[in-house]
């Protein structure tokens, strides 16, 4: 049976060092995601051009016993090097995670690395990261196929619901709800975000006191959904009340 050596371009969105050295790579290209392993990857050539959130060339030559192919050649195409700073580097990993649990290995979407390419730009660029990486674990999500619910209660499916659902990360009516309604920003923002455009999405941030309830709605919905995503331990608050409301519910 032939060997075979294939050719991508990608975001390295998740990178993990074995007790050998080796390192496995995981890429996000056009073609979907890319699952790979640089032998000797932290003593080798290959360790620097395969750092998280750079976009490379890779080479990889893989038989067909083999789960993984051998990454033989990378090529280092673009970086973000204003991504290692703290307030964009928390965002930048919670993006990479997020795209990893979204999307399966093998599967094309050309949208969903444009898009995500495009929220690594935002957040190593744009003055306000949070607010670029919430929008864009929106879209991304919208994307997937895998949207809340907005038009209606997910408990008794009456209309324009405006409350959290601690439990699930969607929306209540007044009638099933615990807690206070979502200001009318983080309103406008849940139940038009997927629809909107990026461009349109930026130009109305929500304020910075309003977004740790939006974390936590799309933790939730994330988690129940799709899997947990742990880098929101470093970004989602739980405040004493919220904790006891959930735990009444």
């Amino acid at each position: 049976m032939k060997s075979r050596s294939v050719n991508r371009s990608g975001i390295v969105i998740r990178r993990r060092v074995l007790p050998s050295g080796d390192i496995i790579v995981t890429l996000l290209t056009p073609q979907g995601k890319v699952k790979a392993i640089a032998r000797g990857g932290v003593r080798g050539p290959l360790a620097s051009r395969l750092n998280l959130f750079h976009h490379v060339g890779v080479q990889t030559y893989q038989t067909p016993n083999n789960d993984l192919g051998t990454v033989k050649q990378a090529v280092l195409e673009g970086a973000l090097p204003t991504l290692a700073e703290p307030e964009r580097h928390a965002f930048a990993h919670l993006m990479a995670e997020f795209a990893d649990a979204l999307f399966q290995e093998g599967e094309f979407s050309e949208q969903a690395f444009e898009l995500f390419a495009a929220a690594l730009r935002g957040v190593a660029r744009q003055p306000d990261p949070e607010w670029v990486a919430l929008v864009m674990s929106y879209k991304l999500l919208g994307l997937a196929g895998i949207v809340p619910q907005t038009a209606r209660c997910a408990r008794c499916g009456a209309a324009d619901p405006e409350h959290p659902d601690p439990l699930g990360g969607q929306m209540l009516c007044a009638a099933c709800a615990s807690l206070s309604a979502y200001p009318p920003e983080s309103l406008d923002f849940l139940r038009g975000v997927v629809r909107r455009t990026v461009r349109a999405n930026m130009d109305a941030p929500v304020p910075p006191a309003e977004r740790p309830a939006l974390w936590r709605a799309l933790e939730r919905f994330v988690t129940l959904q799709v899997g947990g995503v742990h880098s929101w331990r470093q970004l989602v608050s739980s405040t004493p009340e919220m904790t006891a409301v959930e735990t009444v519910s």
